[in-house]
């Protein structure tokens, strides 16, 4: 029996690796990119694990997480686990009033990733966990840059094979990521280019880019901090990162 794990994340990057990591799980991964949308997932079928991010399109995951609060009938005996980065101490403060099992920062290694996932679920150690890794090993040097090959180390348990098929759906993505960037900075409509830049980092980051990661945070601060100059800087200096990396 597949047990029902919904997962709300509205980066189809990120999306893509939580989805890689546990698919030789036993379970049924449900996505959604929306408050709402998670909220009619769970009123259509309960769920065993939910794994949410914070900082989503209109409401945040904090509104979804205290919906489940204020529902304990919605909820059932749901876990909950925040998936995030650059978590603040007001923020897990308030994370510590509405019954979160677990906290894991982006970006995550896909072994913590389906450890996270076995542990809630009591699906029993190493079921899942490090799958294919010791024939993945033996390939992990093989025309990989000494940065992928210490993102494959860090964040895929050493399976260059699951790194590159991430990677492969990141070229995809990053064409859709320029002209979102683009139209968000022409109408100067911050929160989506702070969004953008959010998931960006962290992509960037699993990837094994850090220069270009720590530039997606410069411009996630720009755009919070409603700083035109500082967003359109911010964005000239990534853009051409998802352009020459993955031409």
């Amino acid at each position: 029996m597949t047990e029902r794990v919904l997962l709300v994340e509205d980066d189809p990057s990120v999306a893509r690796f939580v989805a890689i990591a546990l698919e030789d799980l036993p379970i049924d991964l449900c996505v959604c990119t929306s408050v709402t949308a998670a909220l009619a997932a769970l009123h259509a079928a309960p769920v065993r694990l939910v794994i949410t991010d914070l900082m989503l399109p209109g409401e945040s995951g904090l509104s979804l997480l205290q919906a489940l609060q204020d529902q304990p009938a919605l909820r059932q005996n749901a876990l909950l686990v925040v998936f995030s980065a650059g978590l603040n101490p007001e923020i897990r403060l308030k994370l510590n009033t509405l019954d979160v099992w677990k906290i894991l920062s982006k970006p995550v290694s896909v072994v913590a990733l389906e450890a996270c996932v076995c542990d809630a679920l009591q699906l029993g150690v190493g079921v899942g966990v490090g799958v294919g890794v010791e024939r993945a090993l033996a390939s992990a040097n093989d025309g990989v840059t000494p940065d992928e090959r210490q993102a494959i180390s860090t964040h895929f348990a050493g399976d260059a094979a699951l790194f590159r098929a991430y990677k492969a759906s990141c070229l995809q993505q990053f064409a859709h990521d320029r002209l979102t960037g683009d139209r968000a900075l022409a109408v100067q409509d911050a929160p989506a280019l702070r969004r953008l830049a959010h998931s960006l980092a962290t992509v960037l980051l699993t990837l094994g880019f850090r220069e270009a990661s720590a530039v997606a945070r410069t411009l996630e601060d720009s755009a919070e901090q409603l700083n035109p100059e500082g967003m359109a800087d911010g964005w000239a200096r990534l853009r051409p990162w998802l352009e020459v990396v993955f031409p």
